[in-house]
């Protein structure tokens, strides 16, 4: 049962905020009807869910999954990939939604702490996750992350720039990864945070911010080419150039109580939004 007050502050935030679809929609008007579309859809329905964690709803004015998961065009009938979901924050939205007519495969990274994070969350409620398929993505020894050809939909949120930081050579297997789970036609929906083109390229190694040239870059090598790219993950107010990276921003918050206030005020980082698609 979805909260009402809930729904409707989602709604009524969703209505203030409506997102820029760069290359897809050339109106105000396709916007506008796309956005109400999905606003009242089965994703919204999903991101509504009280049973998502109160700390995972508090990151929706930053993360904006309705309008990110409704640019990459998930369908709740997909096959979607999703690639190291760690602790589960997209988890909690894809799993339910996928879990009647598609399908959701949680790449995770290779045993440690991050993948015992998402075999945790989804032991802890079979209702909504009993269907979910765990398999591994691991640069250095790259294998299939899903049945080749089979997936509609591969999502990475925020770790292009931790496969760069392990390797160029691990970054470019792991978009090959990618592209080989995907059907023809499949997308790839890449969020990232955002390294202004005219900054050194050296500070993608230590920063956690991207060139969204270097995506490009990465996901072109594997064969993927650029269909369209939102703004609506972007934050004018993050200028990328912080004492400790992308981390001194919440939610990490990595210099404690030195200027946190200041940290707040900026928010999450401005990310890119990238959709590629496998020819």
């Amino acid at each position: 049962m979805r909260h009402p007050v809930f729904a409707a502050a989602l709604l009524a935030g969703l209505a203030a905020s409506a997102p820029a679809f760069a290359q897809e929609d050339h109106s105000a008007h396709a916007g506008h009807a796309m956005h109400h579309a999905a606003a009242s859809g089965p994703i919204a329905a999903a991101v509504a869910d009280p049973r998502r964690k109160a700390e995972n709803r508090a990151r929706d004015q930053y993360r904006h999954p309705v309008e990110t998961l409704s640019f990459f065009g998930i369908q709740p009938d997909q096959t979607v990939v999703e690639i190291w979901p760690s602790g589960g924050w997209y988890t909690e939205i894809l799993a339910p939604l996928l879990k009647d007519k598609g399908r959701y495969i949680a790449a995770a990274q290779p045993p440690g702490k991050y993948r015992t994070a998402t075999e945790t969350l989804v032991a802890s409620d079979p209702a909504r996750f009993g269907k979910v398929e765990i398999t591994t993505l691991d640069p250095k020894a790259p294998g299939d992350i899903a049945p080749a050809g089979s997936a509609d939909v591969v999502l990475t949120f925020r770790n292009a720039h931790n496969l760069l930081m392990t390797g160029e050579p691990e970054a470019k297997a792991a978009f090959a990864s990618f592209y080989k789970a995907l059907k023809p036609g499949g997308v790839l929906g890449v969020v990232d945070h955002r390294l202004p083109e005219d900054r050194d390229s050296a500070l993608e190694k230590s920063s956690g911010y991207l060139k969204k040239s270097t995506i490009v870059r990465l996901a072109e090598s594997a064969g993927f080419k650029l269909a369209a790219e939102s703004e609506v993950n972007a934050n004018p107010r993050d200028k990328a150039d912080y004492p400790n990276g992308v981390w001194t921003l919440p939610p990490t918050l990595s210099q404690g109580d030195q200027d946190r206030e200041k940290y707040l005020a900026i928010g999450e980082s401005d990310r890119l939004t990238l959709k590629f698609v496998k020819p």
